[in-house]
C-alpha cells in the first residue's frame, strides 16, 4: 500500500513555482489563471479598497498572499480582507473576508476543499465569483458556524472588523 508524501510549511517554504499545501498534500496552482478572472480579481479589489476608504475602518485588502492556516497547510486566496495593517510576510490569522475567482483548474477545490477549509477556520466572509457563468455568491459565517448563502449582487453591508463594517455594490462588471 502506497501512501502519498506528507509536506510541511517549511518544505513549502522551498519550493519553487506556485503551489497550495493542504492537510499535507502538494496543490499544484498552474496554470496561471486568464483575462477574466484577473479582471474581476482587480474589480473586486478596488470595491473592497473604495468601501473600506469610505469609514474609519481598519482593514486592509490584499491579493494572492499566501495565508498559512496550519503547519501542513497554506493557501493562496485570490484576496483576502485582513483586520490592520498588512503582515509583514504571509497572514497567519484567519482573514475577515476571502474571495475566490473560479477558474477551470480551481473551480471543484474553491467550492469544495476550499470552501469547508475557510467555515473551519472562521473565516466571517467567503465571496466565490464565477466569471464563466456570472453566479456569484457571497457566504458569510452563521452564529452556528456554518455558512449562510447570499447573492453577490446590489449593495451588501459587509461586518469586516469588529470596528468595520463596510458597503459594497456588488454590480454586474464586478461579479458576472
Amino acid at each position: 500500500m502506497s501512501t502519498a508524501p506528507r509536506y510541511t510549511v517549511a518544505d513549502h517554504a522551498a519550493w519553487e513555482g506556485d503551489w497550495e499545501l493542504i492537510d499535507g498534500v502538494a496543490v499544484s496552482m498552474t496554470p496561471s489563471p486568464f483575462g477574466p478572472h484577473a479582471e474581476r480579481l482587480s474589480r473586486l479589489a478596488a470595491a473592497l479598497w473604495n468601501a473600506i476608504n469610505a469609514t474609519d475602518c481598519r482593514a486592509t485588502v490584499l491579493a494572492e498572499i499566501d495565508w498559512i492556516v496550519a503547519n501542513d497547510t497554506v493557501v493562496r486566496p485570490d484576496l483576502v480582507v485582513v483586520c490592520g495593517p498588512a503582515p509583514p510576510r504571509h497572514v497567519e490569522r484567519p482573514p475577515a473576508l476571502v474571495a475566490e475567482i473560479l477558474s477551470t483548474a480551481t473551480r471543484d477545490r474553491d467550492l469544495t476543499v476550499k470552501r469547508e477549509l475557510y467555515e473551519t477556520h472562521g473565516v466571517r466572509w467567503y465571496v466565490i465569483i464565477d466569471p464563466d457563468d456570472g453566479e456569484s455568491v457571497l457566504l458569510r459565517l452563521g452564529k452556528a458556524g456554518r455558512y449562510e448563502s447570499f447573492p453577490a449582487s446590489g449593495r451588501r453591508e459587509i461586518d469586516l472588523c469588529p470596528d468595520c463594517t463596510v458597503t459594497v455594490e456588488f454590480t454586474h462588471d464586478l461579479v458576472g
